[in-house]
Order: C-alpha cells, then structure tokens, then sequence
C-alpha cells in the first residue's frame, strides 16, 4: 500500500461524536512513550501528521486521521505513565475501553510494546483484556534501531511466553523503527489485506 493522502480529522472523546462508521478503522494504541507519534509518522511518511513531545502522555483524545480517503488510523491516548492526574488516567480508561469494545468498524488495534523492554504487567494487562473481549490485535514492537535485533527478539520471546500464560495461541507480532521505518511496509500490507475484506 501506498500512502497518497493522510488527513486530520478529529479529536475527541465522545464516542457518538466520531466519524460515521463506514470505513476500515484501525487504532494504535500503547504505554505513554513507546513512540506510538513517531511510529504513525513514520508509517503515513507525514512528518506531523501526530504530534510528537518529549513529555509522556501527550495524546489525551480519540484522534481520527483519513488515510488514502479509504481508511482511518485512530491515535488513541497511551495506558500506564502521564503527567497528569490520576481522574484524567481513569477518565481516558473509560472512554478508551468505550471505543475499543464498541466501535463496530474498528478492524484492528495494533498494540505497541518498547522492544528494548522485558514484558511490562501494563502491557500483558492490556492484551489480556482485549483477549477477554475478543477484540482483535496485533502486537507491534517499536525502537528496534535502538539496540542489536537478538536483543529485541529475546524481549519479544520473552512477552510472547508471558502472554501464553493467557492465550492459547499469541497474536501475530511485527517489530518496527520509526527511524528506519523498518516494519512500516508489513504493517500497511497486513491493513491492506483487511480493507478488502471489510464489509459492514
């Protein structure tokens, strides 16, 4: 899949306020600073596209981007560390989880984990809840560039065993870069693949 066009089109946290549910949607979805920002930019190459910030926690709403006019990417705010007050953690909990188990076009959501890191309770968690309620994912391991790729693999094992504790059988997993965009093109393939079987 090419990227031609990646457009902004809202934000919010009501749910009855989204776009109409008629087009493929797929939400990404992670800890705080995992460099889900960098990621989305780096997989629609626009550079702002989401806004990036050196301060954890800095999406704070369901945002809607439009990509090639045939789909939308769902930034949604992360789980686990944000400067902000525990009421405004729960709140976005709650319309997080409205969103997810709700949202009848939400083809996919790609949960992104910091590949340099060994399985974090928030993050098991949080598969383990989509796994509760059935809602499909894909796990994406972000920052490969950071370290050697035997060093993300032996953290991904790790997570996939963890998560086998749950599961019977983990989700697909696809280790990425925002730096190199290394994993960006299995991702738009992998979404692609979906989009033509989408039907209401």
């Amino acid at each position: 899949m090419v990227i031609k066009s990646a457009e902004f089109v809202c934000s919010n946290t009501r749910i009855d306020k989204l776009p109409a549910p008629t087009l493929p949607e797929y939400a990404f979805i992670g800890r705080s600073n995992v460099g889900k920002s960098s990621l989305i930019n780096a997989l629609t190459q626009h550079k702002g596209l989401a806004k990036t910030s050196q301060t954890p926690g800095k999406t704070q709403l369901i945002n809607h981007f439009l990509i090639n006019k045939e789909w939308f990417l769902v930034d949604l705010p992360g789980y686990g560390y944000a400067k902000t007050s525990r009421t405004n953690r729960s709140e976005w909990g709650k319309f997080i989880k409205k969103y997810i188990f709700n949202r009848e076009n939400l083809q996919c959501v790609f949960v992104l984990v910091d590949s340099r890191l060994t399985p974090q309770k928030n993050d098991l968690d949080f598969c383990c809840l989509l796994g509760e309620k059935g809602v499909p994912f894909v796990l994406i391991f972000t920052k490969a560039d950071k370290q050697s790729k035997m060093k993300s693999e032996n953290n991904i094992e790790l997570f996939r065993k963890a998560l086998l504790t749950w599961f019977e059988e983990v989700p697909p997993h696809i280790l990425t870069s925002s730096e190199t965009r290394a994993g960006c093109d299995e991702i738009l393939h992998l979404i692609n693949d979906v989009n033509q079987r989408f039907t209401l």
